[in-house]
């Protein structure tokens, strides 16, 4: 015969016994609660005092201690005997009913599931009953903000005038949604979230009392987890102590918890350092191999280098929540790493953050902030504001010319530089040249042109020629002229360095070379002439039929011309030294838009123009007599 009323977990006296660390270590006294010590001191005094309001609202995080606290409060203040310090005794009658869960003058109400007028009603008539033991009889509404609209409606008057005897405790984790006449009829107590070094205290304090051993960066990852929240902290806790059997060690902790460790971001921040972006990558591989995810990875990052930040001064330096061994990490990473490399990755990892939710290709999202991390520079103009978003080339290539005329193009991630692999010619001339006559050779001393990337917006157009981009024409300008046609036959004769001198000064050159360097002008505008340079973009230079050295520039009004006519001197030095063209002048021309008339018709010329392109409508309306109303 089965007795259904003895439970089969009695047969097995580990299940039995069991209570996890939230509720056996849930404090008793004040003096026990951890990370509320001013509200504690509060509670105390006034209850020293005799002071004590007949509403208290106690609101704050989850698992911060706020119930808790509540029914130390309700406790004590039925304490027979109490202590001199505020606490209770925790040996009278009342002490005892409330320790064993018989207290008839305490009462619990869960808002979430009891949130109606007649909860509410039946709370009223309860309030009427004086306590059978005490002085106060306390109601622990929990949840409040749950409650009605009706239900606060209902409990208004008895909050504001409830009997002698009766004390409200209502606790809530969203104040905001109470109603403004019931925070005002309450003392309103705000519990902070727990610390790190709190949480990390207390656990150390229950694995003590438990006889488990730890590590205390393991602690430390179970309090960054809990995210300050105690009760969060204890359940981890446990769960943790399942997985380690009582050991409880840092690599374990990550492992059972699925936590990115903090090596990674150390080893990833040196190898941004170190601008070596193909290890780089390499390692975000094996972060993703590990199945951690691109955004949970950014984030870390940017948490990371946060730190890194405040590590740089010492009295920032206590903002970091970590562990003594890690802080000296942070420190030591922290002195190689210049601020305003540090405010740049951090922006660009916000900004990835930010995009990765709605991006296709997450993982090329992160990678390319990482690309640019590490080609960060302290010197770009940039640093310490939003990142202009220019990638370099990463990688070292080689391309082995097929065959002659060809170039060969070396990438680096400084500059690309284009050179001929085999025999060419030093002017355009030369093209022409008879078969007989054999091509003038580069000589060895003679440095090959290089392409210089250009760099991020310049704070004044003055510092153009200090971009190198007069080096960019000139090659393209080299490889554009093996296709053009030679001017005379007699200059093959000339020598190569006088022919270069003479290009440099007379280049011919189209208008995709003008449109190229008309956008180079554009990004080295500083940031004042923003406006200017919008409407640099939508204009759409062209060169003269009769002199190609002249380019027209259409102006829509009188205002953007006022705006360019300052720069225009600049701009045209800037396109004769880019283009390798002294001739190179600029015309400008406001031109005016001419205004179309716009005129209303009524209904009847609508219908006849209609009719006009479409003659089958007349016939259409003959045949149904319709009529234009």
């Amino acid at each position: 015969m089965i007795d259904f009323d003895t439970p089969k977990t009695l047969n097995n006296p580990i299940m039995s016994e069991y209570i996890v660390s939230a509720r056996k270590y849930r404090p008793m006294t004040f003096s026990s609660v951890v990370g509320q010590s001013s509200i504690a001191t509060t509670l105390k005094n006034a209850i020293h005092s005799g002071k004590l309001a007949h509403a208290y609202l106690f609101c704050g995080p989850r698992g911060v201690g706020k119930t808790t606290c509540a029914r130390i409060f309700a406790k004590t203040i039925n304490c027979l005997h109490p202590r001199e310090d505020g606490e209770a005794c925790n040996e009278c009658e009342s002490c005892l009913s409330f320790n064993e869960q018989r207290s008839l003058n305490i009462h619990e109400l869960d808002a979430a599931s009891n949130n109606s007028v007649d909860d509410i009603r039946n709370l009223i008539d309860q309030v009427r009953i004086p306590p059978q033991i005490g002085k106060y009889k306390v109601f622990i509404i929990d949840e409040v903000h749950m409650l009605s609209t009706q239900a606060f409606n209902a409990f208004l008057k008895t909050l504001e005038e409830p009997p002698a005897h009766a004390v409200f405790i209502l606790a809530t984790t969203e104040k905001h949604k109470i109603l403004p006449t019931i925070l005002s009829r309450c003392q309103i107590y705000d519990f902070q979230r727990m610390t790190i070094e709190n949480t990390v205290q207390h656990l150390a304090h229950v694995a003590e009392q438990e006889g488990y051993t730890y590590e205390p960066a393991a602690l430390n990852v179970i309090a960054q987890k809990a995210d300050g929240g105690m009760r969060d902290a204890l359940s981890i806790f446990d769960q943790v102590v399942s997985y380690t059997g009582g050991n409880i060690t840092y690599q374990q902790v990550i492992e059972n918890l699925n936590v990115l460790d903090y090596d990674y971001y150390f080893r990833l921040v040196d190898l941004l350092l170190e601008k070596k972006i193909s290890e780089s990558l390499l390692l975000y591989n094996e972060i993703l191999a590990k199945g951690f995810e691109g955004g949970p990875f950014i984030s870390g990052l940017a948490s990371h280098l946060r730190d890194l930040l405040v590590s740089r001064d010492p009295q920032t330096a206590q903002l970091l929540e970590a562990s003594d061994d890690i802080r000296q990490r942070y420190v030591e990473q922290a002195q190689r790493c210049r601020p305003q490399w540090l405010y740049r990755a951090i922006r660009l990892c916000n900004d990835c953050d930010q995009a990765y939710r709605t991006s296709h290709n997450k993982r090329l999202q992160v990678e390319l902030t990482l690309i640019e991390a590490a080609q960060a520079t302290d010197d770009e103009p940039s640093a310490g504001r939003r990142p202009v978003r220019i990638l370099k080339p990463i990688f070292s290539l080689l391309a082995t010319a097929a065959a002659a005329g060809e170039t060969t193009v070396v990438a680096t991630s400084a500059t690309a530089t284009v050179s001929s692999s085999a025999p060419s010619t030093s002017s355009p001339a030369t093209t022409a040249a008879p078969a007989s006559q054999a091509p003038q050779a580069r000589q060895p001393s003679q440095p090959a042109p290089e392409i210089a990337v250009p760099k991020s917006p310049s704070t004044s157009i003055g510092k153009a020629s200090s971009l190198n981009l007069d080096k960019l024409t000139p090659s393209i300008g080299h490889l554009r002229s093996k296709r053009a046609p030679a001017a005379t036959a007699g200059s093959n004769q000339a020598e190569p360095t006088s022919a270069k001198t003479e290009t440099l000064e007379e280049k011919p050159f189209t208008l995709n070379d003008l449109l190229l360097q008309w956008q180079f002008f554009i990004q080295q505008l500083p940031v004042a002439d923003t406006a200017l340079a919008q409407n640099m973009r939508i204009m759409q230079p062209r060169l003269s039929e009769d002199d190609e050295t002249t380019i027209l520039l259409d102006i829509e009004n009188e205002d953007i011309a006022a705006m360019l006519d300052p720069k225009l001197p600049e701009l045209q030095q800037f396109l004769q030294k880019a283009l390798h063209n002294s001739h190179i002048i600029i015309s400008c021309q406001v031109v005016k838009r001419e205004q179309v008339a716009v005129r209303s018709y009524d209904k009847r010329q609508q219908l006849r123009h209609f009719c006009d392109l479409n003659p089958s409508l007349i016939s259409l309306g003959k045949t149904f007599k319709l009529e234009l109303t």
